[in-house]
């Protein structure tokens, strides 16, 4: 499970900065007040315009930044007491690989099991099972700098699921890729689902949510819009799709 209660986040900006985005304050608040609960076995997606708010969100629950004030808690633990337990129950995954080149996906895959505290035989039934669903076989012993984009997100993947965290999250995964990859990982995130693990991800593919998701938060400048299941969503539509009804719930919210 994830919690998140009152979350806040602030950058400082020095003066260039302050120069670069027309503002006064030496300070830029990006998340205002942020609370929503993602539940075991189910799929909840964040969405959001670009600047909305959602990487920096999906970023604090995966500890790469902390908040200014609010709290977050995976699998029960606070990532303010404790975020090194709280990362040992995730794996994240971002449209951005981020890949030693140099190695192949076993080397990277073990590499990352080790990290976990994974021994030798757990690691290859683990890889085994992700290399089938993800169709890597052919290119396991290939550099990883020599692989396609699609390759190198199911290296990524595979390293992000290999230790079988509880609780996973998927920023965009799927962005630039195609079209059978993003099947692949549309594949992996159900697998999640059905072995009730807690996933969130955000798109901007609004098939991919129609899908997938049980649970929907929108967020826009910052502030959370829409926090329900999906088939209250769908209950409350004004417009006739999933896109129109996204649209207009953001642009209704639009600063005058």
């Amino acid at each position: 499970m994830i919690e998140v209660s009152n979350l806040c986040k602030e950058f400082s900006l020095n003066k260039k900065q302050m120069q670069e985005i027309g503002v006064k304050e030496k300070s830029l608040k990006v998340l205002h007040d942020v609370s929503f609960t993602c539940q075991p076995g189910r799929v909840y997606s964040l969405l959001g315009p670009n600047g909305a708010g959602k990487t920096t969100t999906l970023r604090i629950i995966a500890t790469i930044l902390r908040a200014t004030s609010g709290t977050v808690k995976v699998g029960g633990i606070n990532l303010n007491e404790d975020p090194s337990a709280a990362r040992a129950k995730m794996g994240f995954l971002t449209g951005t690989t981020g890949l030693y080149e140099r190695l192949t996906p076993n080397e990277m895959v073990k590499y990352f099991g080790k990290l976990n505290g994974m021994d030798d035989k757990l690691i290859e039934d683990r890889k085994d099972r992700l290399y089938s669903l993800l169709g890597m076989h052919d290119f396991a012993n290939k550099r990883i700098g020599k692989l396609s984009t699609g390759m190198k997100q199911k290296v990524s993947i595979t390293r992000t699921m290999i230790h079988d965290p509880e609780v996973v999250v998927f920023d965009e995964p799927t962005s630039g890729l195609d079209v059978i990859t993003a099947k692949n990982i549309i594949e992996l995130i159900r697998d999640c689902k059905d072995q009730g693990k807690t996933v969130i991800f955000s798109s901007h593919i609004m098939s991919e949510v129609d899908l997938l998701c049980d649970d929907l938060g929108i967020i826009h400048d910052g502030r959370i819009l829409f926090n329900d299941t999906m088939e209250n969503f769908r209950k409350q539509m004004q417009t006739e799709n999933l896109t129109e009804e996204f649209i207009h719930i953001v642009t209704q919210n639009e600063p005058v």
